[in-house]
């Protein structure tokens, strides 16, 4: 993913291009580090737009679902 994740994340990776390629309307994840990052979602989507893919929006539950 051009640097957006390290080899050591890759699992976030796989789960990020699964989400993108499946055109999922929301990936829901608690992975502040990885994942639901501003400048990380920033670069995932220029990735995806290089690749002609549609961005993808990146959530936390919370945001999802509302306050309990």
């Amino acid at each position: 993913m051009a640097g957006a994740v390290r080899e050591a994340s890759r699992s976030d990776a796989e789960h990020i291009a699964l989400a993108t390629i499946g055109n999922v309307d929301i990936l829901v994840s608690w992975n502040f580090r990885h994942i639901v990052n501003l400048p990380k979602i920033r670069l995932y989507n220029s990735v995806n737009r290089a690749l002609g893919y549609q961005q993808i929006e990146i959530r936390t539950p919370i945001e999802v679902i509302g306050s309990w």
